[in-house]
């Protein structure tokens, strides 16, 4: 199961990493836009999870790309 975080760059934009990874796979100028290279990455990968984080670093919502696994389907209304 692929996973990638989308997190905040220090220099600004937002960041598509792999778990553990000091370099990002790509740099975005808005969370929107790496969050949706992340979901296209993860679904090329036989899907997985979407680890979306804030401004702050703390983890604001998961999503599951096709064809994973959800763990809870029902609370995962929202994608």
């Amino acid at each position: 199961m692929e996973r990638r975080h989308v997190v905040p760059n220090p220099k600004g934009g937002w960041d598509v990493k792999g778990p553990n990874a000091e370099r990002a796979s790509s740099h975005h100028d808005t969370q929107s836009e790496a969050e949706a290279r992340a979901k296209q990455i993860v679904g090329r990968g036989g899907g997985g999870e979407v680890v979306i984080h804030n401004r702050q670093g703390v983890i604001r919502d998961t999503d599951t790309v096709p064809p994973g696994n959800d763990p809870c389907p029902p609370k995962d209304s929202r994608h």
